[in-house]
């Protein structure tokens, strides 16, 4: 299911707004990035895109990666840049309640 959601798009813009509450997992692969944030703070759908303890997969929408560019340029900037640019954008997303954090990952592609 390809995603353009609000509820990601806020909580990619929290990230790169609070750094110092973002951890990142080392990289495992070039194109991807691994991260997590408290889920102490709100997030409209969290049981769509956030679901407990399950991995939801997305495809980010041409317009969603059009319009937010310089957001995903961000984080992608965070990778090991083993392709010069990127045209699609996957998402995958977590509850870790155990961690009590939202797990991100982004696989630019």
């Amino acid at each position: 299911m390809a995603s353009n959601s609000d509820s990601i798009y806020y909580v990619l813009t929290h990230m790169k707004s609070h750094p110092e509450m973002v951890q990142t997992e080392p990289l495992k692969y070039g194109n991807v990035l691994t991260l997590s944030i408290s889920d102490s703070f709100k997030v409209a759908d969290q049981d769509i895109y956030f679901p407990d303890q399950q991995l939801m997969v997305n495809r980010l929408t041409e317009g969603f990666v059009a319009k937010n560019g310089d957001l995903l340029d961000y984080f992608y900037e965070m990778t090991k840049r083993e392709i010069p640019n990127f045209h699609d954008v996957w998402i995958t997303t977590s509850h870790l309640m155990d961690r009590k954090a939202f797990l991100i990952e982004l696989s630019f592609e």
